[in-house]
């Protein structure tokens, strides 16, 4: 869970000791590992007794504590997030440090199914000038993303990947990043109960094998990448050869980076000079 990460202020004043071990104890009880500092998260939110006993009800009913607070924090930036919208994995913060290695002030940067918007605006965020493009086909996300990076000066687009890019784009793009569904039809099943229930599937669900939008994302990312522009895809262990070979089919210099601790995998793509 990505938002237990946050630093809690301390407790409102509203708030007495018995009623803060109430609420912990009941968050535990439903199963809330992390009972303590969920706690603490609910209460900084909140402005009176009444919303705080709200959110948690909420959460006890089992819906996401990031839906519930209404942000999450994602290389720490705080990314607002609404109910049906994908919700950033800490994992996918590897995702934005490869990127920042490789893109240069006033690049073009090109965010593929960006849900909220969170890797688009953690690289624009740190990096400063470069001029993003996010793109997502969900109306929910891309109501929630342009929140995010509009603010920052980015462009959001609701459509079908490259699809409703404007054409001046094209051959231009210096950077493609997308942490697209990987997860295999068959095996939506199996994810954990919040994001089977809360999380939209289209987000989740890489069709048949899990590649199906990386093999479009690939092989078409040639045709918007600048000479020497790079293509960046999350992928999982798993799956990582089989997108190698999509990106190497492509005409794109391929490698994988992994980091084991967060369990994350990208694969980077390189158009030739």
């Amino acid at each position: 869970m990505e938002a237990v990460r946050l630093i809690g202020q301390k407790l409102n004043q509203f708030i007495d000791y018995k009623t803060e071990q109430s609420i912990i104890n009941k968050l535990r009880t439903e199963g809330c590992v992390f009972a303590e500092e969920e706690t603490q998260l609910l209460t900084s939110e909140a402005s009176n007794i009444e919303v705080l006993m709200s959110m948690v009800e909420k959460r006890v009913s089992g819906l996401p504590l990031e839906y519930v607070l209404g942000f999450t924090m994602f290389c720490g930036i705080r990314i607002e997030i609404e109910q049906g919208v994908f919700i950033p994995r800490r994992r996918t913060e590897f995702l934005v440090e490869q990127a920042k290695v490789l893109a240069c002030p006033n690049d073009i940067v090109l965010d593929l199914c960006c849900g909220s918007g969170a890797v688009g605006a953690a690289i624009a965020t740190d990096l400063k000038k470069i001029l993003l493009h996010s793109v997502d086909i969900d109306p929910v996300a891309v109501r929630c993303a342009s929140h995010n990076i509009t603010k920052i000066g980015g462009h959001v687009y609701h459509g079908d990947l490259y699809d409703v890019l404007p054409h001046s784009l094209r051959g231009q793009v210096n950077m493609i990043v997308a942490n697209a569904p990987y997860v295999p039809a068959e095996s939506v099943k199996l994810l954990p109960r919040e994001a089977r229930l809360y999380e939209p599937k289209v987000a989740l669900d890489g069709g048949k094998d899990g590649l199906h939008l990386h093999r479009i994302i690939a092989e078409k990312a040639p045709h918007w990448l600048v000479s020497g522009g790079h293509l960046l895809i999350e992928t999982s262990e798993r799956q990582g050869a089989k997108t190698f070979e999509l990106f190497v089919k492509a005409g794109l210099i391929t490698k994988i980076v992994r980091e084991k601790e967060l369990d994350a995998t990208v694969v980077i793509g390189t158009k030739p000079c």
